[in-house]
């Protein structure tokens, strides 16, 4: 492995050959022929983006999730020109449903992490979009539970009716002998 420093004749061969459209690998070996290193694709690559050279556009196979309303669908035209790409038919790629939130009648006192006592509930408010800050509900515990009623409920699934009522369960021991 070469050290981290390379000498100015080195990158320029590196921009001549990158902008030639070689390979980083190709590049490599051309530059270790050439100079007598042994720089690694890796190196190559690393360099060439100190450089700020930009890298070749790679292909990438068109997403297969539905678009979003009032989007130009990704799907369509990559049907006729990829046909090996063995997509879903057309029908299965329809908008799904917007999504429902249940809403619970509780209105946080968003309190930072710092201030949360021991007794707060801990359900998470913020923090969606970069540099938000996350506050917590803050209302009275639930026993047993880090959420207030509210969002207790909100966060479990509800119990089948034999789960509920299930009581405490007896053990015997019995004897091997």
């Amino acid at each position: 492995m070469e050290p981290g420093h390379w000498p100015s004749e080195h990158s320029d061969v590196l921009r001549d050959y990158f902008l030639k459209g070689m390979s980083y690998a190709e590049i490599g070996r051309q530059i270790n022929a050439r100079f007598g290193t042994a720089y690694s694709r890796n190196a190559v690559v690393g360099r060439a983006k100190r450089l700020g050279l930009a890298a070749p556009a790679r292909m990438t196979s068109p997403s297969i999730v539905p678009s979003l309303l009032g989007e130009a669908c990704l799907l369509s035209p990559g049907r006729q020109t990829l046909p090996y790409l063995n997509l879903p038919p057309k029908s299965a790629l329809k908008p799904a449903a917007p999504v429902k939130w249940r809403c619970v009648g509780v209105q946080p006192r968003l309190v930072s992490l710092v201030e949360l006592e021991p007794g707060d509930c801990r359900y998470p408010y913020g923090g969606d979009r970069d540099g938000e800050e996350i506050t917590f509900c803050g209302h009275p515990l639930q026993p047993g539970s880090s959420y207030c009623a509210p969002h207790l409920r909100l966060t479990r699934r509800p119990a089948t009716g034999s789960a509920r009522n299930a009581g405490p369960v007896l053990l015997r021991l019995v004897s091997a002998a």
